[in-house]
């Protein structure tokens, strides 16, 4: 199965990248919100995706989101894919408003080990675990690196919300909690604790970031709790910190997951976003990264297609523009960038690691002058073809630098090409993107027929003088 684990694409500025979602800048007002397939459990991201779970995160947030505008507003402009959405640029005010209706989780370990206070609320003794608290209590967290419990008052004492504002969030958090208890009852569900989070747009608090989904929420069968409260089995990110916790060792637990315990886990979220919207989840969801691609290809938000132009040196810009003029007349992306293979290879490296991950087609020219290890350094860590396209300023250095263009170690593969127009041309080539492939076969008719033309003048021009 395809998965989606990184995102990137050079075309638009990555503003955040969280534990699962990756932000990126569409315009002043409006980002881009991509749920990956990553997992983060106990504060640390799993090295392993989960296939179809950002798509069920991003479009159980569209339904909830949808849903819950009567309460309060949200960010949501609209999904443009299953794992991605337009949202409005907000302040984000950095808490997550915990709501717990039974004691369970987290909270339940610490309870069995003699807590009774978390983030300000206490809860009483002698109750059970999974046990349904009479009124849903609240437990804020910090959005931080590592979170962490914060009190109301702190929250207000630190800044991170006035009190008018942390009011407004307890209001509607509370609102949506019990709204969510409803509609989940009506499937069939219990919803067991949760988290939203808030910004403000304007001055206005509005909802944001994800609603009532399998990694933001515990969910239980209603049935199942009914049967054996102390048992019940999660839907949700829960199963996976439980499998995590039973193979800890020495207080170290794995940061991958077997291919059974992904599987269960892909095959519940994808139950829970069904049985939630009585939908089937999209069936481009199998294919979370190409059909994003495609969605911001076909909205216009990014080019089908880009070259980068990596050159070694600020001084190599002026002939990398005249590179960047060829690439201009078939539009694509060029995004131009400056590393040194001597000086800056750890710059060098990372930047062909993002490459790696990018959205769309992708080829590289790179351009550095006398000895050339900028071409070699790339194509060693980038899976996109790159062209070494020598600068030499005269004919003395022309030799060492097309050479040590040439001359490069087993398994990089970058070719030379010494003029620009044609080491731009032999990138776009290499994207093998279809209208360009129909560009490229009028071009060369076109060529073709100018050369015929000539032809036939010169004939002609004999016939004259002869």
């Amino acid at each position: 199965m395809r998965t989606l684990f990184d995102v990137f694409t050079p075309q638009l500025r990555t503003i955040h990248s969280g534990k699962v979602r990756e932000s990126l800048r569409v315009d002043e007002a409006t980002r881009l919100i991509v749920a990956t397939d990553r997992l983060s459990a106990f504060d640390r991201v799993l090295k392993t995706p989960i296939p179809f779970k950002g798509a069920v995160l991003n479009s159980l947030s569209t339904y909830w989101f949808e849903k819950t505008r009567h309460i309060i507003e949200n960010h949501l402009l609209r999904s443009i894919a299953p794992n991605a959405m337009l949202v409005k640029e907000v302040v984000p005010i950095r808490v997550e408003m915990v709501v717990r209706g039974y004691l369970s989780g987290s909270v339940w370990r610490r309870y069995a080990n003699g807590e009774r206070c978390f983030s300000g609320a206490v809860v009483a003794d002698r109750m059970q675990r999974n046990e349904r608290f009479p009124v849903p209590i609240l437990t804020p967290t910090t959005k931080e690196k590592k979170d962490r419990e914060i009190t109301p008052q702190e929250i207000i004492g630190e800044g991170l919300a006035t009190e008018a504002v942390y009011e407004q969030m307890e209001i509607a958090a509370r609102q949506l909690f019990q709204y969510g208890t409803e509609i989940l009852a009506e499937k069939g569900l219990i919803l067991v604790d949760t988290k939203y989070e808030f910004g403000l747009l304007d001055g206005e608090l509005i909802l944001i970031d994800e609603l009532h989904t399998p990694d933001s929420s515990r969910f239980w069968s209603a049935d199942n709790y009914a049967e054996d409260p102390e048992t019940v089995s999660p839907w949700d990110k829960e199963y996976v910190r439980a499998w995590l916790l039973e193979q800890e060792k020495e207080g170290e637990r794995p940061d991958q997951l077997p291919d059974e315990i992904v599987e269960e886990t892909s095959k519940r979220y994808r139950a829970i976003y069904e049985k939630i919207t009585d939908e089937p989840l999209p069936a481009a969801a199998g294919d979370p990264g190409g059909t994003l691609y495609q969605r911001l290809v076909d909205e216009a938000m990014i080019k089908d297609g880009y070259v980068a132009v990596v050159m070694g040196s600020p001084s190599d810009l002026a002939f990398s523009q005249r590179i960047a003029q060829y690439l201009a007349d078939y539009d694509v992306a060029v995004d131009m960038r400056v590393a040194s293979a001597h000086k800056t290879p750890e710059a060098v490296r990372a930047i062909a690691q993002a490459y790696n991950d990018s959205l769309e087609p992708g080829a590289i020219i790179a351009v550095a002058g006398l000895s050339n290890g900028l071409g070699g350094a790339l194509a060693a860590n980038t899976t996109l073809p790159v062209f070494n396209c020598p600068l030499f300023k005269d004919t003395s250095d022309m030799a060492l630098n097309i050479n040590s263009s040439l001359m490069l170690p087993s398994m990089t593969p970058a070719s030379t090409v010494i003029r620009p127009e044609n080491a731009a041309l032999a990138a776009l080539r290499s994207l093998n993107l279809r209208r360009l492939r129909e560009r490229f076969a009028s071009d060369i008719l076109e060529m073709k027929a100018s050369l015929a033309e000539e032809d036939q003048r010169v004939r002609g021009g004999e016939k004259d003088e002869c």
